[in-house]
């Protein structure tokens, strides 16, 4: 099958006829070949249940020249399935890969968010020569500012090229870090936001773009899988305050950010375009009517107790754990998740992505 429209929440399949396996996904975009790689984790074995063991089969590329039709590249980043003390067996859950290009030392860079059992939340960090690789490990283990680390974003400033890290400190603050020159570990500046927030109203999931000198972050609520309203802000000093925008998707009476949670926001080059791209976790229709149920029950729950007193954990250096060393159940099936990619229009400086059943990029100028 060939495409000529994006059609969200829908089954999207490779040049093969495959359903495209990248979640918790980024699209990379090469000047050098003028190609898209949109790459994430790869959850084509995964089957989630009871016995269920596999969170991922490793990391997975597809390039395109049109942004419609997506050839499979293999695995960037494969399992390894048998080494159960490799951050990178797929029991564990390695989340939201991404990948930098370092123009000062000419390596791809990819950070890749651990988690395993009751062993705290850690990045393992890659580099390769190419951007299909091969990666080699920088570190297996490592915890930025001695802190646990959930969903990030990593992202160059267009014009110093310096780059930073933003991750969600779960679950009560999301950290800005500067990365080093090589890109491959913080510095120690850092900066807190949304601070002393209790789930569902912590942010996580950040999703980075910018646009006449703003700078702009979607988050996400926390609720697992179960999607809940987004908000969005815009800075213009990394470490500066964020001012809030509040829910950019209009129209989404359901509050779930269109059953959706946005993993990158991307600029197509050449055009005043942007897309919003989300993974749609729990598509079935009980899923769905669930998602709208689970969000409002917590939300009245701890309406009250918004910002809780919270034990704040010191950043004095600590060992980051060893891997369990054995297999993880996972229940969730994350195999049969969906994506949905929507343009991002404006009102006024203010980002708003409205839900659309089919439309082209080249619908944009």
């Amino acid at each position: 099958m060939r495409y000529n429209s994006i059609r969200p929440g829908q089954i999207w399949l490779d040049t093969e006829g495959k359903p495209i396996q990248a979640h918790g996904f980024s699209v990379f975009y090469s000047e050098k070949d003028q190609t898209y790689y949109w790459y994430g984790e790869n959850k084509e074995r995964t089957k989630g249940g009871l016995f269920g063991t596999v969170w991922h089969w490793g990391v997975r590329c597809y390039a395109s020249q049109d942004l419609y039709n997506w050839e499979d590249k293999g695995l960037i980043i494969p399992p390894q399935p048998d080494d159960l003390n490799s951050p990178l067996h797929p029991t564990y859950c390695m989340d939201r890969p991404h990948i930098l290009y370092c123009e000062k030392t000419g390596k791809y860079v990819a950070w890749l968010k651990i988690m395993c059992g009751t062993t705290s939340q850690f990045m393992s960090v890659m580099q390769a020569d190419t951007f299909l690789g091969p990666y080699e490990f920088v570190h297996k283990i490592y915890k930025p500012l001695q802190m646990d680390t959930g969903d990030f974003a990593l992202v160059v400033d267009g014009d110093t090229k310096k780059a930073y890290f933003i991750f969600d400190r779960p679950h009560f603050e999301l950290i800005t870090a500067d990365l080093s020159d090589t890109y491959t570990e913080v510095t120690g500046e850092f900066s807190a936001h949304y601070t002393d927030l209790h789930p569902p109203f912590s942010r996580e999931a950040p999703a980075y773009f910018e646009k006449n000198g703003w700078r702009y972050l979607i988050t996400s609520g926390t609720t697992g899988y179960y999607p809940n309203p987004s908000q969005v802000c815009r800075f213009r000093d990394w470490h500066g305050a964020y001012e809030d925008l509040g829910d950019p998707c209009a129209g989404d009476l359901t509050g779930t950010s269109f059953y959706g949670q946005f993993t990158c926001v991307m600029k197509v080059p050449g055009r005043e375009l942007y897309i919003a791209m989300a993974d749609q976790w729990k598509p079935t229709a009980f899923g769905r009517w669930f998602s709208r149920k689970f969000y409002r029950m917590v939300e009245r729950a701890m309406s009250g107790n918004r910002h809780p007193e919270i034990t704040r954990p010191d950043r004095s250096p600590k060992e980051a754990g060893e891997l369990p060393g054995k297999l993880q159940r996972h229940r969730e099936n994350t195999s049969i998740a969906r994506y949905v990619w929507l343009p991002v229009e404006w009102d006024g400086d203010k980002p708003v992505i409205r839900w659309r059943d089919e439309w082209k990029v080249e619908d944009f100028a």
